[in-house]
């Protein structure tokens, strides 16, 4: 559990980046109800590469976030494919790719499940599992650690 008194707190909802995607940028929404973390994702398809089995997805072009990829494709190893429970109460299969998140300075590698958020606020959800352990979540601020610095790979530091 953070030290209440030097833990970084977040808002309920945030900017971060995903560099190992392209995303320098993207609006999160912090959500300490969710267990695992999500990423909107207009498509996807996999292939395997020997016995290794990718994920290439397209992240959409709605202006929701700032990346540095070409036509906007993704790929990466799939990590796993797990049962996800929404917050409306269905359950998919959905994949799970291990990237590296940048946040309040820091990065470390998370696991995210690639989905549609279309019709969510937020393309991405970053939910307790990334952030144990690591912040303190205040649900009645917003964008405490500031909007994105054109000039950096990663959000900038509060």
């Amino acid at each position: 559990m953070p030290d209440p008194a030097t833990s970084v707190v977040l808002g309920w909802r945030e900017w971060l980046a995903l560099p190992d995607l392209g995303i320098r940028a993207i609006r999160a929404k912090v959500d300490t109800g969710a267990r695992s973390s999500a990423l909107h994702v207009d498509a996807l398809e996999t292939s395997f590469r020997g016995d290794i089995e990718w994920v290439r997805f397209h992240l959409g072009s709605d202006g929701v976030f700032d990346s540095t990829l070409d036509g906007e494709w993704a790929e990466a190893p799939v990590l796993d494919r797990r049962m996800v429970t929404d917050s409306g109460g269905h359950r998919t299969e959905r994949i799970f790719i291990l990237t590296t998140l940048h946040l309040a300075g820091e990065a470390w590698p998370i696991e995210i499940n690639l989905s549609q958020r279309r019709n969510m606020l937020f393309p991405m959800l970053l939910g307790r599992t990334a952030m144990a352990g690591r912040f303190l979540v205040d649900p009645q601020r917003s964008f405490v650690l500031g909007e994105p610095d054109a000039d950096q790979d990663r959000p900038p530091v509060a």
